[in-house]
């Protein structure tokens, strides 16, 4: 039996927007786990709305499991919760079924700069704390349509190898690897999350609207973090299918997994 996962936002247009604001900030590594979040006041004064509204949303993220609250230390953020959702990816047979659905589809480049790595991606990837990145926001789309929103980080040093150009029309894998990268392991998380408003109108949907989350982190031979992705897809345009093969000997043979993304063309009319 097929089961949906429905996640819903707090009641109220105000509260909804500041809850996926922020729980946008938290699963793009806006904070580092155990970081503090800005007090209510601050909070308040940055959305322009009241220090109700602001706990309303809180009090969403908690139920989340986002965050956590403490009288005396403030709303901090939690840890993902055990393993669930997690894929190790094998490069051997993951990465080129990525690299042919960049081929396969175009990217229109919505941002490009350099700053220093917000924490949560400085410790997913291992970085030096202020450490420089590149980061980058691009819509891929297939057949003139939206249907992904992606973030990327990639370490100053490294993302010196190509160019703003380069990146609005190749795929960023291809890039890293042209620019001498070596890459040996990635931890990647799917799940699901909402459109804020700025994603929303990139992939032309409802705020709100239901969103597949695709979370990666990719490091060389040498264990460093070279690029850490943020992926948003529309539902009713990608799928991620797996293909489970049977391994090991005996009693302990298991399933291993292998992902296959795919991009769903357009239906013809």
């Amino acid at each position: 039996m097929d089961q949906t996962v429905t996640i819903q936002a707090p009641d109220g247009g105000k509260a909804q927007r500041v809850y996926l604001l922020l729980r946008d900030e938290i699963v793009n590594g806006g904070y580092a786990v155990g970081g503090a979040l800005p007090g209510e006041l601050r909070l308040a004064e940055r959305f322009g709305v009241s220090r109700v509204t602001i706990r309303r949303a809180l009090d969403r993220l908690v139920r989340d499991g986002l965050v956590q609250r403490r009288a005396g230390s403030g709303t901090t953020v939690r840890a993902p919760g055990g393993s669930q959702g997690a894929v190790m990816a094998d490069f051997a047979t993951l990465m080129p079924q990525v690299v042919e659905m960049g081929l396969a589809t175009t990217a229109r480049l919505l941002s490009f700069s350099y700053a220093p790595a917000p924490p949560g991606v400085s410790q997913a990837m291992g970085l030096a704390a202020g450490e420089r990145v590149q980061r980058a926001v691009r819509v891929r789309l297939i057949d003139g349509e939206p249907f992904s929103h992606l973030t990327t980080y990639v370490p100053e040093a490294v993302a010196q190898g190509y160019s703003e150009a380069d990146l609005a029309t190749s795929p960023l894998f291809r890039l890293l690897e042209r620019s001498g990268v070596q890459v040996e392991r990635a931890t990647q998380t799917i799940s699901a999350t909402l459109a804020t408003p700025d994603t929303a109108e990139a992939l032309d949907m409802a705020v709100g609207a239901a969103l597949v989350l695709l979370t990666r982190v990719v490091f060389d031979e040498k264990g460093r973090g070279v690029e850490h992705l943020t992926a948003l897809y529309r539902p009713d345009r990608f799928k991620l299918e797996m293909t489970l093969d049977r391994v090991g000997e005996a009693d302990a043979r298991s399933w291993a997994p292998v992902a296959t993304p795919h991009a769903k063309e357009k239906k013809a009319r």
